[in-house]
């Protein structure tokens, strides 16, 4: 069998088929092997992830027992908390337990329960 011969068995055979059904055939294998394929991209980029030098994660510090506050402020966080990071190395505040801290004059952030 010669390529011309495959070629026109491939002809007559997608001639058979119905273009709407061959269309709507090709965009379905097109979306599925396409969302296979981020699917498994998402799987390698969870298992390589590492917490970036200097960030703790938010779990580590829960068990941990560590918060911080601001000395000017009126609030504590987790070390993990979006808030602990805007205080300045300067004005931080560590206490061992969330009592300590609330013992001390502070409250719990409303943004990092």
């Amino acid at each position: 069998m010669i390529i011309a011969d495959v070629r026109e068995k491939c002809k007559s055979f997608i001639a058979r088929i119905p273009r709407d059904l061959l269309t709507v055939g090709i965009l379905v294998s097109a979306s599925v092997s396409s969302f296979g394929l981020g699917y498994l991209t998402g799987l390698d980029e969870r298992a390589e992830r590492v917490p970036a030098p200097g960030i703790v994660p938010l779990a580590a510090t829960a068990v941990a027992g560590q918060f911080v506050a601001s000395k000017s402020g009126t609030k504590y966080y987790p070390p993990g908390c979006a808030g602990a990071n805007r205080i300045s190395e300067a004005n931080k505040v560590w206490f061992a337990s969330a009592a300590e801290a609330e013992e001390a004059g502070y409250a719990l952030a409303a943004n990092c329960k």
